[in-house]
């Protein structure tokens, strides 16, 4: 199934965008922390108001990530709420520095009166993926010596952090204990 939405179909002011796209049509990016991991579903009511476009609604899959603590690799449920404002694209005239509001952040651009909604899909996934996803609360990680995970195995290393910087006191603490 194609992922452009064509506004030149839309026929009222208002229509219903009920899609569900494979996992698979969804290739990860070099920059991507994710894959998704099940269909995509999408519905959205797409409003017209002369030439911009409102979408609202969810979009619901599962992505797949590595725990930033033991790496082992995790599905989420994403059930993310969208409502974007799509303007007609203009060409930058770069007139310097502004500053961008809360409602720049949900503002997007449609080109060929066509919005592409696998980049706004992949967007919206960039943003609701955790910064450092984490497999359980209470995941322990990987030990710091031998790199085993804690969350199934134990290990006996030695793990504790002595500062190196005092290890001249410790020299010398040593050696007074001795005489």
């Amino acid at each position: 199934m194609e992922m452009v939405l064509d506004l030149r179909d839309m026929r009222g002011s208002e229509e219903c965008v009920d899609r569900v796209f494979a996992a698979s049509a969804f290739t990860s990016d070099p920059g991507d922390d994710y894959t998704v991991a099940e269909e995509v579903s999408l519905r959205l009511r797409l409003r017209k108001d002369g030439a911009n476009y409102r979408l609202v609604g969810p979009i619901e899959t599962r992505l797949r990530l590595a725990c930033s603590r033991c790496l082992e690799v995790f599905d989420v449920p994403v059930h993310l709420s969208v409502d974007l404002l799509y303007l007609p694209h203009r060409v930058s005239t770069g007139d310097g520095e502004t500053e961008i509001s809360d409602e720049d952040l949900s503002t997007a651009f449609y080109q060929d009166e066509q919005i592409n909604l696998g980049l706004m899909i992949r967007e919206q996934f960039q943003l609701a993926a955790p910064m450092k996803p984490l497999c359980r609360d209470t995941c322990r990680g990987l030990c710091p010596v031998c790199g085993i995970n804690l969350n199934s195995e134990r290990c006996s290393c030695d793990t504790s952090w002595r500062d190196p910087r005092l290890a001249a006191l410790a020299a010398l603490r040593s050696d007074s204990g001795k005489g």
